[in-house]
């Protein structure tokens, strides 16, 4: 939807994924996408060296998120917002169910 903006429709994908969930890293992005982790990747470093995310080391995993110094955040933010109310409604359900969580052992489903 907004690929001719962004360039990429994983790059849209990525920023929409840290929007509605505030953090994530590239293997959970590529997980629910369904899409090559190393192009994930590569999108996450770009965005890193553009100013716009920024990252810190959780054990082995490099966590993202919004950097919050970035100059145009707000105006971003508010246009993947309305972006987002554009993709189908299972889809917006699973990006803002934010379940990190395990489950109880034995809980019915």
């Amino acid at each position: 939807m907004l690929e001719a903006i962004f360039g990429s429709a994983v790059r849209e994908k990525v920023l929409l994924f840290i929007l509605a969930r505030e953090k994530g890293y590239a293997r959970e992005i590529a997980g629910f996408f369904n899409i090559n982790l190393n192009q994930v990747q590569k999108q996450m470093d770009g965005l890193e060296a553009g100013g716009v995310l920024v990252s810190q080391n959780m054990g082995r995993t490099r966590i993202y998120e919004f950097n919050p110094k970035y100059q145009f955040l707000g105006e971003l933010k508010a246009l993947l917002l309305k972006a987002l109310s554009f993709y189908p409604k299972k889809v917006q359900e699973n990006l803002t169910m934010n379940r990190r969580r395990p489950r109880r052992r034995n809980k019915p489903l």
